[in-house]
């Protein structure tokens, strides 16, 4: 049970980091989307831009995976499942790099939002 716990939390974990990078793009569609979005963008770029801290969803599924006998990885979500396949060796200025993306995508998203609600 544990473990299973364990795979939905990594899913959850998942599609917030989803949400974040894509949500923009909806709330291009659906402009009240972007109450939703935004406050997810601001956590994610909290996270990135602070070294050391954790999404408490990670220490969540590492507790679930001790718990099931399965071996806990240590760091974070993003350096654990992503980061392989991003940076193969993801330092402080890649996760600085990641969060400035995020930040400058987000930021020519809403360009789009903000023009797209003035015009009515």
């Amino acid at each position: 049970m544990y473990s299973f716990l364990a795979d939905l939390v990594m899913l959850l974990h998942f599609s917030f980091i989803l949400l974040v990078v894509f949500g923009g793009l909806l709330a291009l569609r659906w402009q009240r989307f972007a109450v939703v979005h935004l406050p997810a963008v601001l956590w994610a770029l909290f996270l990135e831009l602070k070294p050391g801290t954790l999404c408490p969803l990670t220490p969540l599924e590492q507790m679930l995976r001790h718990r099931a006998g399965e071996p806990a990885y240590t760091g974070g979500f993003v350096g654990h499942y992503l980061g392989p396949i991003i940076y193969p060796n993801m330092t402080i200025e890649d996760q600085y790099f990641m969060g400035a993306a995020l930040f400058l995508f987000n930021l020519v998203i809403y360009w789009g939002v903000f023009r797209k609600w003035r015009k009515g």
